[in-house]
């Protein structure tokens, strides 16, 4: 089981590429697509999910040819979008039985059963009755997967899901979706770093609508070994060191100002060496891309 993406390209009528030359080969598990906000990652998203057409390319998965045969693909998607509507003043056990009658889930005891047993995956059961209006933000992602995994999809999209969550609803959120990953194909769309080396085997970086690097998060991050440097500042002197050195990162860290530096040897003596992680990897490859459009 595996999705594959050959040389997909969508140009929107205001002329913004939004993807451009996409290659991609996903397999079983949990595959993390990262990029910053408007990198093209709903874009992309929404075209396997069979919501938009792209100018050229294809789309295979197990078997279907996604772009001859929609149909088919929205018989086993389950699609979790970045903003999804619910109807407020109607419980989440009424419109999950909805959706599900939509879907093809006739048997009415069958319905039931799913449903319920969805609502007890999600950790809503007990607030079954209750109207979504009434949900909060993480409740209401939690909805969303329970409707997006009626009828057993082989194919998850999801699409910036924990973007407002507090910690624990994250971290909830991260259990429901590593447990998804053992029995389909998901996709994990987000600009939040900690998603994605959290939750994934596989990974690919977008930006500017194209793919920048694939691979798996430990590679990526062990590419930088050695290289990585942190040393603290005054906020002042910021500008000066970004001139002298390759800054990808700066943050503040218990009230001081901390600076992230790639390079091959110590930049100085007031410099110490760091294990490198996914976000400065990120980073750095969002850093060079940068480099390149200004040259």
């Amino acid at each position: 089981m595996k999705l594959e993406i050959k040389n997909l390209s969508k140009t929107y009528n205001n002329g913004v590429q939004a993807l451009q030359n996409i290659n991609l080969t996903i397999s079983k598990g949990m595959f993390g697509l990262l990029g910053q906000n408007g990198a093209g990652k709903s874009t992309l998203m929404r075209t396997i999910a069979t919501l938009q057409d792209a100018d050229n390319g294809n789309i295979n998965f197990d078997g279907i040819n996604v772009m001859k045969h929609p149909e088919e693909l929205r018989k086993v998607l389950g699609y979790l979008p970045q903003e999804f509507g619910i109807y407020p003043n109607v419980s989440a056990e009424e419109l999950l039985l909805h959706i599900a009658n939509m879907r093809g889930i006739t048997n009415k005891g069958e319905r039931k059963d799913q449903v319920a047993a969805l609502l007890q995956k999600v950790n809503l059961y007990e607030v079954r009755k209750k109207n979504l209006e009434s949900y909060s933000g993480g409740m209401k992602q939690r909805f969303g997967i329970a409707q997006a995994l009626l009828a057993n999809p082989q194919l998850i999209i999801v699409d910036e899901p924990t973007a407002g969550l507090d910690p624990m609803e994250r971290n909830r959120f991260y259990n429901l979706l590593a447990e998804l990953g053992e029995n389909a194909v998901v996709i994990l769309s987000t600009h939040i770093v900690e998603d994605v080396s959290t939750l994934c085997n596989d990974m690919a970086i977008i930006g500017h609508g194209e793919v920048l690097l694939t691979g798996k998060p430990y590679d990526i991050e062990t590419s930088l070994n050695g290289k990585v440097w942190e040393k603290q500042i005054n906020p002042s002197e910021l500008a000066i060191q970004k001139e002298k050195y390759a800054v990808i990162s700066n943050h503040f860290h218990l009230g001081k100002m901390l600076i992230t530096v790639v390079s091959e040897d110590m930049p100085d003596e007031s410099f110490y060496q760091k294990s490198p992680n996914l976000e400065d990897a990120y980073f750095h490859l969002l850093f060079n891309q940068a480099k390149q459009q200004v040259s």
